[in-house]
């Protein structure tokens, strides 16, 4: 199996937790790894190869004109490894605009396709996380690529989460057919016309925000802006949650004494809500398996994100995405 190509260079913690998860991928769950950065910065890489890339593409850089300018950062080096078959696939926790610019011009879309989407796992309570996107990659879209980004988004809950029959939902302010603005109607008429049942998936019609986290739908459609915006708003929510939840614990002896009780059971709702548990977001539509992964990414985020893109590189997830958008 080809190795899965990280960007050592990317994110708030990099290259120490970057490279400390890297190891960790490949000592306890064998999948094999290429860092891509600056050697000399890298530290102890376990004997992990990595691919040399003077360059760093920084979280507020530009995204178009740094990855057409600087050719031998460590983004772009790693979406060519992809290219190129020195990797199976590419993992940053960096600049999203640049993670995205880079897999798309290196790599190229699948055929068919018109523009890639950025796909999110949101957990809930239970069941499986609903898959929303897109989640920024594309500020304003045409309603014609919500359909594509329906068809990419039911084969990765098919293949990421198991998830037999994918019900699709469009993001709208009510669940009737007539409610939402002029994109979201013409929107729900092409996803309506589409012969789902041939494509293993359901269309349920309109959701709302509150479904997000809800066990009604799997997969939820919507243009870049509205769809990131819905996403740090659930992940503001949650930091404050947290937050007020801990300090509450920390209030008082009393409290200190209750939390130690009840933490063993929140736990695992914790885990559950983390995004380290999940990796990162996925960018859906082109040749290449790409994790993008959260700027604040530690060691275990990194873990997870390389074990996702080596996972969906064994299930042939590109393969599956262009056959169903070519049907």
């Amino acid at each position: 199996m080809l190795p899965v190509a990280v960007d050592a260079m990317g994110g708030d913690n990099a290259p120490d937790a970057i490279v400390t998860g890297a190891k960790r991928a490949v000592e306890e769950r064998g999948i094999p790894v290429v860092l891509v950065g600056r050697p000399e910065e890298l530290g102890d890489t376990g004997g992990i190869e990595v691919i040399a890339a003077s360059e760093v593409i920084a979280m507020d850089d530009d995204p178009g004109s740094s990855v057409r300018t600087m050719k031998d950062s460590s983004l772009v080096r790693a979406a060519e490894a992809v290219r190129d078959g020195v990797a199976s696939s590419m993992v940053s926790a960096g600049n999203t605009g640049a993670t995205m610019a880079s897999a798309l011009l290196r790599t190229g879309r699948i055929k068919g396709v018109s523009r890639p989407a950025i796909a999110t796992a949101i957990p809930g309570p239970s069941g499986p996380p609903t898959v929303m996107l897109d989640s920024g990659a594309n500020a304003e879209c045409k309603p014609e690529w919500l359909v594509q980004f329906a068809q990419m988004g039911a084969v990765f809950a098919r293949t990421r989460f198991d998830i037999d029959t994918p019900r699709v939902g469009l993001l709208s302010i009510g669940e009737e057919a007539g409610k939402g603005s002029p994109f979201v109607k013409e929107s729900w008429g092409l996803l309506d016309a589409v012969d789902w049942s041939a494509q293993g998936a359901e269309f349920i019609g309109n959701v709302e925000g509150r479904d997000l986290m809800g066990d009604e739908v799997d997969v939820v459609v919507t243009d870049g802006f509205t769809g990131n915006v819905a996403l740090k708003t659930l992940e503001g929510c949650a930091q404050n949650i947290m937050g007020s939840l801990l300090e509450a614990f920390d209030s008082s002896d009393e409290a200190r004494a209750a939390s130690a009780q009840l933490m063993p059971a929140l736990l695992p709702l914790y885990q559950r809500f983390s995004a380290d548990t999940y990796g990162g977001a996925m960018l859906l539509g082109t040749k290449g398996v790409c994790i993008i992964s959260h700027g604040s990414s530690n060691d275990e985020a990194m873990v997870n994100a390389i074990s996702v893109a080596s996972e969906m590189v064994n299930s042939d997830l590109v393969g599956r995405i262009g056959e169903a958008v070519n049907a």
